[in-house]
């Protein structure tokens, strides 16, 4: 049976712990993610006993936050190379590129406009300040007063129409007419 002494110290000091990962710069939604994990993790984990307990709460605090803001980093690392593997929208490789790439490269942006603008309003809008104006999930999340994990939904959400609209072109042009698809077989 797990040590419930941790535990019975987290509850009463769980605000006091909220402000201290605020002031460390979680935004709310994270803050609460993290008091809930430990609090997962302090009812479910054995711990022998602990002289100062309001310190190792703190401590524990302050690595949950550490380790969700590198998951956090992690997952958008991930999500972006996903977006450039995936889609291959709006990336050019050639310095001198064909007509034909320049024609396939024109009909790729046009088709991502049209994705965007047929998504909800709120994804697009999500869409266009994560991929294109570079703004942090968090930090969207905190604007609009929703969770990371919605903000993360809406993305999720508005990769999945751009792939299917990227199918959708490579079926209908054929992989022959698309360089990404010639995986370094050249025909001159």
């Amino acid at each position: 049976m797990p040590d419930s002494g941790l535990l019975q110290t987290f509850l009463p000091a769980r605000p006091e712990l909220l402000r201290f990962l605020r002031l460390r710069g979680a935004m709310p939604d994270e803050a609460e993610d993290i008091l809930q994990s430990m609090g997962l993790k302090l009812a479910e984990q054995e711990t022998g006993p602990v002289d100062q307990p309001r310190a190792y709460l703190y401590r524990m605090a302050t690595n949950e936050f550490l380790l969700h803001r590198r998951g956090d980093a992690r997952r958008r690392r991930r999500d972006e190379s996903w977006v450039d593997a995936q889609s291959g929208f709006m990336r050019e490789v050639d310095p001198q590129p064909s007509a034909e790439t320049v024609l396939i490269a024109s009909q790729h942006l046009h088709l991502l406009q049209g994705v965007i603008t047929a998504m909800p309003e709120r994804t697009a809008t999500i869409f266009r300040l994560f991929r294109l104006d570079g703004v942090p999930q968090k930090t969207i999340a905190a604007d609009l007063g929703i969770s990371v994990s919605a903000v993360e939904k809406h993305l999720a959400r508005a990769y999945l129409d751009i792939l299917q609209a990227r199918k959708k072109f490579d079926e209908e042009s054929g992989p022959a007419r698309h360089p990404a698809h010639e995986q370094g077989h050249h025909h001159d």
